[in-house]
């Protein structure tokens, strides 16, 4: 009976053990996905942020709201895609 009952715990502490694994990956899988949406603006802002004297957007009027629609977009994107994938 008592190598039964050692067995049932043995049992139960690798049940729990599983479920924590489980849970454990999808806040890693949560965690990538906004790390990856964040990495979009970053890059973009990062770039814009070393003043270039020779960017083709800045002498344009539109450069500004169109490197904003563009990162909208791209994280955008990235979400939609991570949702459907179930990482989100």
């Amino acid at each position: 009976m008592a190598s039964g009952l050692r067995d049932l715990l043995s049992s139960v502490f690798e049940f729990s053990n599983l479920i924590e694994q489980q849970r454990t990956g999808a806040i890693t899988r949560q965690l990538a996905a906004w790390a990856a949406i964040l990495a979009v603006p970053t890059a973009i802002a990062g770039i814009y942020g070393m003043n270039f004297e020779h960017m083709p957007e800045l002498r344009s009027p539109y450069g500004y709201p169109i490197t904003i629609g563009v990162i909208l977009t791209i994280c955008s994107a990235l979400y939609w895609r991570f949702r459907k994938a179930r990482w989100l």
